[in-house]
């Protein structure tokens, strides 16, 4: 059997991966260097440069590749500096329609780095192929989508807005860190690029940064590569390792993410002291059935507004949690709470937070793998 035609949870350990050839060690030894020793100039062993490529790195790349079923993987310092690699795609006078309801850091690379060197980004709601369309104009180049979004779970049909890239000749790049290539597999659906900030579900336990992207294309991957090597945003061989490390991991954590954020999802819309709960599991939120089509399950990310909808409440509960840790980021083993209007989505103006659902008493749970009963109780004691 080839290693390509593995099952996903075969895929995340042994996909892409060979042993060592020096010693045959099972797990990529970590390549600590920066230069290579060549017989001649240009004479080499795969290797001459560590920004240019490392075998430690290439074991990642490979891995993310396999992964999200694609065929060239590229692994960078962050997933930022992997999103400023597709920008650097464009040139001045380009546009780009975007998610309204996206990451604060993307946001915020995108209006106060990019927007200078004359690329324009336009911020809408996705639901509708007919907006999206409507956006679109000469100078439009790139699709940019996050789904499930980051914070509002909103849901945007990746196969319907292939098709309008494709019938436009546009590039599409979809974020996939909420869902992992666990429950979601955006180049299966007609992407052309999927990004991870993989310092959230693909390594898992807080311990690394690294970004990702993936592609099919090789003239695409060719121009990513380029950029990847000239801008030098690449991530270190001991980070590669750690991500590779938790890879392996990858469909049992995902499996328990999933269940409690069930019963975590479940729990707080059963609560008389909140109002809103967004998770995308639910019959009634905004595009289930499309979440049910391209998704396998829902994830652990979840998003809610107590009764009383003050920044004040939100703070009071946050501030209460024990088992749950106040903290940025997400999808590592432990359950993580944020305030996303005064920490990952500060960069974004008020008034345009608001637009999206971004309101000061919005919370994010990123809920993680221990009991969820210990889970349940946190919460019950903050929330009182």
């Amino acid at each position: 059997m080839s290693k390509s035609d593995l099952k996903f949870n075969s895929k995340t350990i042994h996909g892409g991966q060979q042993p060592d050839a020096a010693y045959g060690a099972v797990m990529p030894p970590i390549y600590q260097t920066s230069t290579y020793a060549q017989s001649t100039p240009g004479g080499h062993k795969g290797y001459e440069y560590s920004r240019s490529a490392n075998p430690t790195r290439t074991a990642l790349e490979n891995a993310l590749a396999s992964i999200e079923n694609g065929t060239y993987g590229l692994a960078f310092a962050s997933g930022l500096s992997a999103i400023d690699a597709i920008i650097k795609l464009l040139t001045p006078g380009d546009e780009v329609v975007s998610t309204n309801d996206l990451y604060g850091g993307s946001y915020r690379l995108f209006k106060q780095v990019f927007e200078k060197f004359g690329i324009t980004f336009h911020f809408m709601g996705m639901q509708s192929m007919d907006a999206i369309e409507a956006k679109i104009n000469a100078k439009t180049k790139l699709l940019w989508i996050e789904t499930p979004t980051n914070p509002m779970m909103n849901v945007i049909d990746i196969k319907a807005v292939a098709g309008l890239a494709k019938k436009h000749d546009l590039l599409l790049a979809v974020d996939n860190t909420f869902a992992s290539p666990y429950l979601q597999r955006p180049l299966d659906l007609g992407a052309d690029i999927v990004m991870h900030s993989a310092t959230k579900y693909l390594g898992g336990h807080s311990d690394v940064v690294v970004g990702a992207l993936v592609v099919k294309d090789k003239e695409l991957a060719d121009k990513l590569y380029f950029i990847q090597n000239a801008s030098g945003a690449v991530c270190g061989p001991m980070d590669s390792f750690l991500t590779l490390r938790g890879i392996k991991t990858l469909h049992v954590r995902m499996q328990r993410h999933c269940e409690n954020g069930k019963l975590i999802a479940e729990y707080l819309a059963d609560h008389p002291k909140i109002g809103k709960v967004y998770w995308p599991g639910f019959e009634d939120h905004p595009n289930h059935q499309i979440a049910k089509s391209q998704m396998d399950d829902y994830g652990g990310m979840i998003s809610f507004v107590p009764n009383g909808s003050s920044y004040e409440d939100a703070i009071k509960i946050v501030e209460k949690l024990k088992v749950f840790t106040l903290a940025e980021s997400l999808g590592g083993v432990e359950s993580l709470a944020g305030h996303p209007a005064s920490m990952t989505h500060a960069s974004i103006p008020k008034a345009e937070r608001e637009k999206s659902g971004v309101v000061d008493a919005l919370i994010r749970l990123s809920v993680g793998i221990e009991d969820a009963s210990d889970l349940i109780a946190d919460l019950e004691q903050a929330i009182g």
